[in-house]
């Protein structure tokens, strides 16, 4: 029997997020294995509080994992509210902190200050270097899903309106009543349907945006599929302009030429009406599209980009794109992590737990000694 104590937290400050880490169906394979589940009470969370209390954790009040024996594992999904304490406890989570981020530095110091330990979930690797786990598939999904309706409401409204707010779906099939509905009015107010160029295609991500683009009612011939093969000559890229829509799925790792920028956008040409990037990299200074600056929300879904001319052109830049299917992709991606969440009793000596502390480790060290 593990004897281990896991306390999946809420996800407190991070508005309209539903997911979940942890699911009841997770939940209860990992108390069946031995362990203790504790499950912060949580309203916004896609799962009720009783299907979890159903499979045998132990409900616990919100935002009680600080006063959680330092033993305990905390499981979350997004990055802790802005804070400043140190933290104490080993935190398995999505940090946003190992790529250049935006105030990195205060992110990750409150590990080492407080001796706890940060095991990142967007590096959990396996033996071939491949995510144990990710929110991909439905990541690329719903950001093509926003932006089929955007392109087809930026036709079919003034500029004066911007797409409006969007929730969360209880499943699959009501999304795509309502993108279907948004590409037929679409395609009757411009003759045609839109072309969509995916960047990633060949990933988790990207497959879930071709996916539904052809579930939506786009045909095969309109949908774009680039990966490495096709970027490896490097941007600015034409074709991307001269699409309607451009979704990039990529995983960043360094400095890349610009996929498209002001001046490729600036050309007769142009027919690029609705940016996704999926990869919500907005802050990175690599970031490969450096045409908006503004992380965008389920509140506020997009930010103009002044370019001249028409069509007018929109960036939807939501980093938790997932969450417009919170039940789906949480099943999905909790599945995926299981094997390694059984695992977690013994973290310090399981390959992908101990290549996670260990990349912990070296990013504390490039740490500047002011924030710690």
């Amino acid at each position: 029997m593990s004897g281990t104590t896991l306390h999946l937290r809420s996800e407190l400050g991070k508005a309209l997020e539903h997911r979940s880490a942890l699911t009841p169906t997770t939940a209860k394979a990992l108390i069946d294995a031995g362990y203790k589940v504790n499950v912060e009470r949580s309203s916004e969370r896609i799962f009720d509080d009783s299907e979890f209390e159903k499979v045998g954790a132990t409900l616990v009040e919100e935002n009680t994992w600080r006063q959680a024996p330092t033993d305990h594992i905390i499981i979350g999904l997004k990055e802790l509210p802005v804070d400043d304490f140190p933290l104490e406890h080993t935190h398995v989570q999505f940090a946003h902190c190992y790529k250049g981020q935006a105030g990195w530095e205060n992110v990750l110091s409150r590990f080492p200050r407080g001796g706890g330990t940060l095991l990142d979930l967007e590096f959990l690797t396996d033996d071939r270097g491949r995510r144990v786990a990710a929110f991909g598939y439905h990541a690329g999904f719903a950001g093509a899903a926003l932006a089929l309706e955007n392109w087809a409401w930026q036709l079919t409204h003034p500029a004066s309106e911007p797409f409006p707010s969007v929730s969360s779906y209880p499943n699959e099939e009501a999304l795509l009543v309502d993108v279907r509905k948004a590409v037929e009015d679409g395609k009757a107010k411009a003759g045609k349907a839109p072309r969509v160029l995916v960047i990633g295609a060949l990933g988790r991500c990207g497959s879930g945006a071709v996916d539904l683009c052809l579930k939506a009612g786009v045909p095969t011939e309109n949908v774009l599929k680039w990966d490495m093969a096709e970027t490896a000559k490097g941007g600015p890229f034409p074709e991307i302009v001269e699409s309607d829509i451009f979704i990039n799925c990529i995983y960043l790792t360094s400095k890349i030429p610009n996929f498209v920028d002001m001046k490729s956008l600036d050309t007769p040409n142009r027919k690029l009406s609705v940016i996704c990037d999926v990869s919500a990299d907005t802050t990175n200074p690599n970031n490969p599209i450096p045409v908006y600056t503004v992380a965008t929300t389920f509140k506020e879904p997009t930010v103009p980009v002044e370019v001249k001319g028409e069509p007018r052109l929109s960036v939807i830049s939501i980093d938790h794109l997932p969450s417009l299917l919170p039940r789906e992709s949480s099943e999905a991606f909790s599945k995926d992590l299981l094997p390694s969440l059984l695992h977690l009793n013994e973290w310090r000596t399981t390959p992908v737990w101990a290549k996670a502390e260990k990349l912990f480790q070296e990013k504390v060290a490039t740490l500047p000694k002011s924030v710690l």
